[in-house]
Order: structure tokens, then sequence, then C-alpha cells
């Protein structure tokens, strides 16, 4: 299921405490579908990377995964998902400055209100080579 975010979707006062579009990229999974679900019951959408998205996906929850929102597949063997200019804009965006909606109008990005991450087993990962 999916539901890309538009720029004026979703788009909240500034300082309403609202989530209108939230980015989710986990590595340990745990509650990340309690959580969506729960932004999407408070009129949220969502963006999630990959293996995140595919979890939320097998759920039955709607999602945009970030490969769709781009147009570009992850790089560098999956370590390159997030890091893309209308992602940035998204999350850097400030909603009191007409400018930077403008922006992102203009770039065709969403406003993201909230980023949910966690990262890999980094000593783990080291570990194991």
């Amino acid at each position: 299921m999916s539901t890309a975010p538009s720029p004026a979707a979703n788009l909240p006062e500034a300082g309403s405490g609202k989530i209108g579009t939230a980015l989710l990229s986990v590595f340990d999974k745990t509650g990340v579908v309690d959580l969506a679900r729960a932004i999407l019951e408070h009129g949220g959408s969502l963006l999630a990377s990959g293996g995140t998205a595919q979890a939320l996906r097998d759920a039955d929850v709607a999602v945009t995964s970030i490969e769709e929102y781009t147009g570009l597949a992850p790089g560098f063997g999956g370590r390159v998902k997030t890091l893309h200019p209308r992602v940035h804009a998204g999350i850097l965006a400030r909603r009191d400055v007409p400018g930077d909606l403008e922006e992102l109008e203009r770039g065709g990005a969403a406003p993201i209100d909230l980023v949910c991450v966690n990262l890999y087993p980094f000593e783990e990962t080291v570990r194991a080579g």
C-alpha cells in the first residue's frame, strides 16, 4: 500500500504538535507497527526505508517507501537510503517561514514532522567484519 505524501498534504499548523508526515527507518522494528498505526490514526502519513516499509506493508500499514518517494534505489550496499534532498528538505523546512514552504513545493518535497530511527548494532557489525 502506498500513499505518497504531497507537499501540501498533511500540513499541520506550525507549533500544533500534530504529525503530518513521519519518516521511519529502524533496524530494530520492535513497536514500529504500533507507532505507524498511531500516526495514521491521527491523520498522518508515513515514509519508510526499505526494510521498515516492508515490515509495515507486511502488517497491512499504508506506507510510501523512500525509494518510491525519491525515485532512487538505495546505494552503497543499502547504506545510503535517506540521504536525498527531498528527504532532508522535508526535515529541515521551517513551517513558520513561507520561503521554506515555497521551496518544498518547488522541489516536490513533503514536510517531515517526525523522524524515528535506530541504528544497526555497530559494535557487533564491526566485530563480524
